[in-house]
């Protein structure tokens, strides 16, 4: 799929296909606009240097990222002014991701235009998050 033939959403976010695999990944990460697609592929780099065997898909217009047998632990998505990392099972995660979500399990960072984020803390979270039992969501 060309990135030029990918339809944003609102918020500028890569309406794509569903689909497995890394490929698919980056082909929404290709399709991010502006500043939001460097972020995407330094989530991903750190994503998959933290978590060497992670699965990779995209569901709902959004890539997601998890551990077979286990399921899926995180998942990204574009708005208008920032990019929302969904921990999957962050109410778990010590300690837990700033932003609050109604799904009581989930928990959410907010990832400016500026790109800042604590690499770090992100790092612990991944790790942690990679071990737990992730959503089975399909």
């Amino acid at each position: 799929m060309r990135q030029d033939s990918v339809k944003l959403l609102s918020g500028g976010n890569p309406q794509i296909e569903k689909g497995d695999g890394d490929k698919v990944v980056q082909t929404y990460i290709t399709a991010m606009p502006g500043w939001k697609r460097e972020v995407g592929r330094e989530l991903d780099r750190l994503i998959t240097q933290t978590i060497p065997k992670v699965q990779k898909a995209v569901r709902w217009n959004s890539p997601f990222y998890g551990i077979k047998g286990k399921g899926w632990f995180l998942s990204f998505h574009c708005f208008s002014k920032y990019i929302k990392v969904a921990f999957l099972r962050g109410t778990s995660l010590q300690p837990p991701p700033p932003i609050e979500s109604k799904d009581p399990d989930a928990r959410y960072l907010h990832i400016p235009e500026d790109g800042q984020f604590d690499e770090v803390q992100f790092k612990r979270w991944l790790r942690q998050a990679a071990k737990a039992d992730g959503h089975k969501l399909f």
